[in-house]
């Protein structure tokens, strides 16, 4: 399972296939902050959890496409800017209803960066391949706008590791018709500091509503991806594997 480094589309990316011949692409994005490859030993985790059935599945893990070195951060990537100042007064006043009806700044050249690289991606499968894609975080976020705005068909699985709903009208007014065959998973910390609980139950509210089978995992902790939450996304690729069989 070696990780080979690779520009796929606009974006430079982490590949790890788990077999010589995979049949599945799965796109995991990281968060803000974090370097491209972040999320790489939790694939390289997760093919060990599959076992039999890791040899159908191909990891990418796409590095956002802003630097945030001259911010503090070497190495730090972004998906789209922040405006940490007003992130830090919704946190101060406890009201998280301005972030839910945001759409951030940036947000459509991250969706259609991240658009172009999983087309190309998949472009390496058979056109009847399934596809899954998510992320942690910002890249949760990211994962799911081009769930619902980006890609011409959606995803067979989605996943969301401790995101939050931003978007509100412009994802409720595509999710039902675009999440109705989705395989979708959501885990979400209560002592998540970073984006608090709240965010992630308007979320969830949005996923149960939309998906075909939707699972949300909620743990004791912090802003983070618990082994429970590994355990129903091996859960959720196996299935996507059995139903493409």
């Amino acid at each position: 399972m070696s990780a080979l480094e690779q520009k796929i589309g606009p974006l430079q990316c982490v590949v790890i296939d788990g077999g010589e011949a995979p049949t599945i692409p799965v796109v995991l994005c990281h968060g803000f902050g974090a370097p491209g490859d972040d999320l790489v030993p939790l694939g390289q985790y997760l093919l060990e959890m599959l076992g039999d059935d890791a040899d159908k599945f191909r990891f990418v893990f796409p590095t956002a496409p802003i630097s945030l070195a001259d911010q503090g951060m070497p190495g730090g990537r972004a998906w789209w800017p922040l405006n940490m100042q007003r992130l830090m007064e919704l946190f101060q006043t406890n009201d998280f209803s301005e972030l839910r009806r945001q759409e951030p700044p940036g947000i459509d050249e991250a969706r259609q960066m991240l658009t172009e690289t999983i087309e190309a991606v998949a472009g390496d499968f058979d056109k009847d391949a399934p596809l899954v894609i998510g992320g942690f975080s910002q890249g949760a976020m990211v994962s799911l706008d081009v769930a619902l705005r980006g890609l011409k068909d959606p995803p067979a699985g989605l996943i969301q590791w401790s995101g939050t709903l931003i978007c509100e009208a412009q994802w409720k007014a595509v999710a039902a018709d675009r999440l109705k065959s989705v395989d979708a998973l959501q885990s979400h910390g209560h002592s998540d500091f970073v984006l608090p609980m709240i965010g992630a139950q308007w979320l969830s509210e949005l996923l149960d509503e939309s998906s075909a089978n939707f699972e949300f995992i909620q743990f004791d902790g912090p802003h983070t991806i618990p082994m429970e939450s590994l355990q129903a996304t091996a859960e959720l690729l196996r299935r996507v594997a059995a139903n493409a069989s």
